[in-house]
């Protein structure tokens, strides 16, 4: 029998707890046509929403590695299992997001990703609010997909979005990496 993925068990968990989840991470910024090499798999997700699969995943092999307030990192044991983030944001951003994403399907599953915008805003506030960690890794996915796709940052949407995820000084570093 294939051995499932980390995909089959969210998509599955997910539908049988009437759980939403939205994926994020390096699979998103892919999607993008972004290409990125990632070593886990990242979801938005509520609390609520999460605490229904959570035993789920821990019966299928994953523990909790890291916990915090509005983040949880599950880890496996199982090299088939990639590990997995789950980010914590409140049922009308959740909402927001999964209506105007996009459906991906991978291993046979579909999930929705953020529209480019949102994904942009995430990698904003990922940085806005953890500078030294999330710059060096969070600023290159936003010049590439800003690049690749072709995204205008000049019109007043764009500028709008940095000053209210990101901050001026990130506008102003955007504006300078894409001269």
């Amino acid at each position: 029998m294939e051995e499932r993925s980390v995909f089959h068990l969210i998509s599955d968990f997910t539908h049988e707890q009437g759980a939403s989840c939205v994926l994020i991470g390096g699979f998103a910024i892919n999607h993008y046509r972004v290409t990125r090499q990632t070593a886990d798999v990242d979801f938005l997700i509520t609390r609520g929403d999460f605490d229904k699969i959570v035993g789920l995943l821990e019966k299928a092999g994953y523990k909790k590695a890291l916990l915090q307030e509005n983040f949880v990192q599950l880890q496996s044991n199982r090299l088939s299992l990639l590990d997995v983030d789950f980010m914590f944001v409140d049922q009308d951003t959740l909402e927001k997001i999964m209506s105007e994403g996009e459906k991906l399907k991978i291993v046979g599953q579909i999930f929705i990703v953020p529209s480019l915008y949102h994904l942009i805003a995430l990698k904003l506030h990922s940085i806005k609010h953890n500078p030294k960690i999330r710059l060096t890794k969070d600023f290159p996915d936003i010049i590439n997909l800003i690049r690749i796709n072709k995204v205008d940052i000049q019109v007043k949407k764009f500028k709008e979005m940095c000053f209210k995820y990101g901050t001026e000084e990130l506008y102003k570093k955007i504006l300078e990496a894409l001269k």
